[in-house]
C-alpha cells in the first residue's frame, strides 16, 4: 500500500504474464472441436468432417508429442456386438485418413464404445445424430 496524504491507496500488483491456451482448449481455435459425426449405420467421413480432421492432421504432424485415442461411438440402435464393430470401423476410418494426411500411425489408437457411453441421452433423431462419432481424445 501506497499512502498519499492519510488516505491508503490500493497499488495494483503486477499482473503476471497469461499462460497461453491450447489451441486445443482454446474455443476459438479450429483444433477445439474434437468430434467427427457420421450418418447412420456408415463409417463414411462427411465432407466437413474431412476439413477438421485435416486441420487435427497438421497439428498432429507438427506435435511430435501428440497423440490421439480414436473413440468410436454408435447410437443406440442395433446390437451391442454390431455397435461395437461400427465404433470400431469408424475410428478405423479416422484413422486412415489421417495416416493418409502423413499423420505416424504410432501416435494414433483406437478404442470402441459403440453405444455405451452416449454425447446425448434419448431415443430421438437429434440424439442419435450426435452419438453417431469418433471424438479425437488427446
Amino acid at each position: 500500500m501506497q499512502r498519499n496524504g492519510d488516505v491508503a491507496a490500493e497499488v495494483p500488483a503486477p499482473r503476471e504474464p497469461a499462460v497461453p491456451l491450447s489451441p486445443l482448449d482454446d474455443p476459438g481455435s479450429p483444433l477445439y472441436k474434437k468430434v467427427v459425426y457420421f450418418d447412420y449405420d456408415t463409417a463414411e467421413i462427411r465432407p466437413e468432417g474431412a476439413e477438421l480432421l485435416r486441420t487435427h492432421a497438421g497439428y498432429i504432424y507438427q506435435t511430435p508429442s501428440a497423440r490421439v485415442t480414436l473413440e468410436g461411438h454408435t447410437d443406440e440402435r442395433g446390437t451391442r456386438d454390431y455397435n461395437l464393430a461400427l465404433g470400431e470401423r469408424r475410428a478405423d476410418a479416422v484413422q486412415r485418413f489421417l495416416v493418409a494426411e502423413g499423420v505416424p500411425a504410432e501416435r494414433l489408437s483406437r478404442l470402441s464404445y459403440g453405444e455405451e457411453r452416449p454425447a446425448e441421452p434419448g431415443s430421438s433423431e437429434r440424439a442419435w445424430s450426435l452419438n453417431r462419432r469418433v471424438e479425437l481424445v488427446y
